[in-house]
């Protein structure tokens, strides 16, 4: 299993692709495909039948998987997009932000 930097929940700024610029939170997370799934970016649209009596059919919008490399994590701190350093605080491992130092 390859190692992801991007967890599930963290605010992300798209670096290339059709959604350049674009912000948003990380809903999940595929390791075995180095791909994340970031709400409102790579949207694309499927037409679907419905399966229940009551359900009703017709196109949904659905964020499909982008790869990992793409992506950057923004600070919530200075709202820059940045790499994250570690740092032993306290005998626990904490994320920070590269440009300002604060807690991720």
């Amino acid at each position: 299993m390859k190692r992801m930097n991007i967890k599930k929940g963290d605010q992300v700024i798209v670096l290339s692709g059709k959604d350049v610029g674009k912000t948003g939170e990380v809903v999940a997370v595929l390791p075995k495909e180095s791909k994340v799934i970031v709400e409102g970016v790579n949207v694309c649209f499927r037409h679907q039948k419905a399966r229940k009596q009551g359900e009703e059919s017709g196109i949904v919008r659905k964020s499909c998987p982008i790869y990992a490399c793409k992506v950057m994590r923004v600070c919530p701190k200075c709202g820059k997009p940045t790499k994250a350093a570690s740092k032993i605080e306290g005998g626990k491992k904490v994320r920070i932000c590269k440009k300002c130092g604060a807690e991720i």
